[in-house]
Order: C-alpha cells, then structure tokens, then sequence
C-alpha cells in the first residue's frame, strides 16, 4: 500500500519562505511524475509544480521563479521549496504521484502566508 505524508507546512509571513516535504512509502511503479497541487478556500485545485523521473519540471505561471520542486529518488521523496510567499500562495498543500496506471495523493499540508 502506497503512503504519502507531506510536512513543512505553517504559517508564515509575506515574503517569507518555506519547504515542503512529501515522502512516499510502498512499491511505486516507475517511471512517473511527482507533484504538488494546491487548493485554496472555495477554489479548485490547481497543479504547482511538477517533477518527471528524469528531472524535467514544469511549474504554474504564478509560482515560477520563486518555487522549486525536487526529488530525492533514492528517497521516494519530492520537496517544494517556496520563497517570496504570497498571501495568495495561502491554500493546502498536497502532494502526488502519477504512475500512469493509478494516481496517488496525499493528505495535504495548510499554507498560510499572512500579509
């Protein structure tokens, strides 16, 4: 059974900085895809940033230059280091992995970015 738990979330100031962490446990089909999506109150989730096996990433026009994405493979672990937080970046946080045969997701981690 595949587990994802994410941490780093919390509240922070505007400006501020932060680092996500998700860590996926069980056997994970491979090649795939390691995201982070985010949901803020009373809107849909949208996808952050994105991480392919080989490293290729894509990222959210509004979060590029100010977030990174990586991934430890060794670890079965994907980061999000976000910097210049905005009170729009407030939402929960959640992390995933796409195999391409099933899509797994985490339970989420609140942002909080206060202006």
């Amino acid at each position: 059974q595949v587990q994802l738990v994410e941490s780093g979330g919390g509240l922070v100031q505007a400006g501020g900085s932060l680092t996500l962490s998700c860590a996926a446990s069980g056997s994970i089909l491979s090649p795939n895809v390691m995201g982070w999506y985010r949901q803020a109150s009373g809107k849909q989730r949208e996808l952050v940033a994105a991480i392919l096996s080989g490293s290729r990433t894509t990222y959210a026009d509004s979060v590029k230059g100010r977030f990174t994405i990586s991934r430890d493979t060794s670890k079965n672990t994907v980061y999000l280091q976000m910097s210049s937080l905005k009170p729009e970046d407030t939402a929960v946080y959640y992390c995933s992995i796409h195999t391409g045969a099933v899509d797994y997701w985490g339970q989420g981690t609140r942002v909080t970015v206060s202006s």
